[in-house]
């Protein structure tokens, strides 16, 4: 089996700071999605349950690029192909996964594609799809559980309020939900042997793609707004003897909602 697993480096949501409702991303180191490292942990599982198969990461971003693709290495990818073209930089959903679509065509043979249901960041959960629909395959998305037997997929959606079985052939496209499995970290042999795996990188022009395609000038979706929601504080001031205002807060927090009665 040939599986490509799609990633997308984000800015560490722990690092990322508010000001004016506004996130500040300069300085926020850029990791990989945690339901992508899902994908990405699947994709080496069945690899190692199912003799001759190889695992392709493939990854669209920046320079730094190049550095975040050794944990993917060091997990278990075989090879990685990286997208990195200022051509490429601002691609909307519809953008990212033309891109990765051309890239996939042009990696050649493949029976499955593996996709975090949504990056951490924005969570649109469009590109998996997207990329579905333009490469003509089937989709599954939002799977928990996955087996691979006789060249077809079994696979459990979540539904949120209840679970739904799927079977598919292969190829297709899946996108898991973060609850699919727990993630390796790699151990210091893995990195070291990470370093000697192949990686290529493309830009827009190999894939044969002009900047009308990709990037701010080929978006058919404009972001109107990315701010953090507002909090209204009550500054409500307790005062007295330290019994009096204790007793006082408890009330109001119990009147709140905040305690139980």
């Amino acid at each position: 089996m040939n599986i490509v697993v799609c990633l997308k480096q984000i800015p560490d949501l722990q690092q990322i700071r508010i000001k004016d409702r506004k996130p500040l991303l300069e300085g926020a180191p850029l990791i990989f999605g945690d339901m992508d490292k899902s994908a990405l942990e699947e994709a080496v599982r069945i690899k190692e349950k199912t003799e001759g198969t190889k695992v392709t990461a493939l990854a669209m971003g920046r320079a730094k690029l190049k550095d975040g693709i050794k944990e993917a290495l060091a997990i278990g990818a075989d090879e990685a192909v990286l997208l990195i073209d200022p051509a490429l930089a601002d691609s909307d959903t519809f953008g990212t996964a033309r891109a990765l679509a051309k890239a996939i065509e042009k990696i050649g043979e493949y029976d499955l594609i593996l996709c975090g249901e949504g990056s951490t960041d924005n969570y649109s959960g469009q590109v998996g799809p997207r990329l579905a629909e333009i490469l003509d395959l089937p989709q599954i998305t939002y799977v928990r559980e996955l087996t691979i037997e006789d060249h077809r997929l079994k696979a459990v959606r979540n539904m949120e309020e209840s679970f739904e079985v799927v079977e598919a052939g292969l190829p297709a496209l899946v996108t898991v939900a973060a609850e699919i499995n727990q993630p390796r970290l790699a151990s210091l042999r893995d990195i070291l042997k990470a370093a000697r795996k192949p990686v290529q990188e493309w830009r827009a022009a190999d894939l044969g793609l002009s900047e009308g395609e990709v990037g701010a000038k080929g978006a058919v979706m404009e972001v109107v707004s990315n701010l953090a929601p507002e909090q209204a504080r009550k500054q409500v001031v307790f005062q007295g003897d330290l019994d009096e205002v204790v007793v006082n807060l408890v009330n109001a927090l119990t009147k709140e909602g905040v305690l139980g009665r």
